[in-house]
């Protein structure tokens, strides 16, 4: 049986504003994009919303009348801003994504060679662990899904060869997302063993 990486609680999922009682007693509904670009800031908080359901409830779970419920808005407004069920999903993913490889590239900054490629790994590791819609996500995904989403993303490939600072070959970033993947869904007993699996089997791999 596949080990689902656990769901953990993380800060990064944004709570979003709610409508105060006294506003609905007086029968005013606040304007929910008071403060900035209306644009802006409907994605944003369409997002959000989406972000903390699917941490809270798991991906299968995203609904856009229950995300339009949470962001304050109405669900024709949530298709006219940043559109369906899939738009939505990817544009979290997305979002999740980026977060994931900043928190990457602040741990890897300083170093080269060998120790930034296991670090790099290792800290990819520590980061989708904190991530809640990472976590939700590869707690309900599919094997296709992994396959499209994550394995077989060419985008994703190429944020590993870049956060590794490896080559250019299009296979080195795929394998390395495997690998994390690998100890993602099939982890060691420890941090300590796997920080050793990586420096026995993964870096010898880039040292000449």
């Amino acid at each position: 049986m596949t080990n689902r990486p656990t769901r953990t609680h993380s800060t990064q999922a944004r709570r979003i504003p709610t409508v105060s009682p006294k506003s609905v007693q007086s029968g005013r509904q606040p304007d929910w994009l008071a403060g900035g670009d209306r644009h802006a800031l409907a994605v944003e908080r369409i997002h959000a919303a989406a972000a903390e359901l699917i941490a809270r409830n798991g991906m299968a779970g995203l609904n856009i009348d229950h995300v339009a419920a949470h962001a304050g808005c109405s669900r024709a407004t949530v298709y006219r801003y940043v559109g369906g069920k899939s738009a939505l999903r990817e544009a979290v993913l997305t979002a999740a994504t980026n977060r994931i490889a900043a928190t990457i590239q602040r741990s890897v900054a300083t170093l080269t060679g060998p120790d930034r490629i296991a670090r790099a790994i290792l800290a990819a590791l520590d980061a989708v662990r904190a991530d809640p819609v990472a976590v939700a996500f590869l707690a309900a995904t599919t094997p296709q899904e992994v396959g499209t989403y994550l394995a077989g993303n060419p985008r994703l490939a190429d944020t590993a060869t870049a956060l590794t600072a490896t080559t250019d070959d299009p296979a080195t970033g795929q394998w390395i997302v495997r690998v994390v993947l690998s100890l993602l869904f099939w982890p060691a007993s420890d941090p300590t063993s796997e920080r050793t699996l990586v420096d026995r089997f993964v870096v010898p791999a880039f040292t000449p």
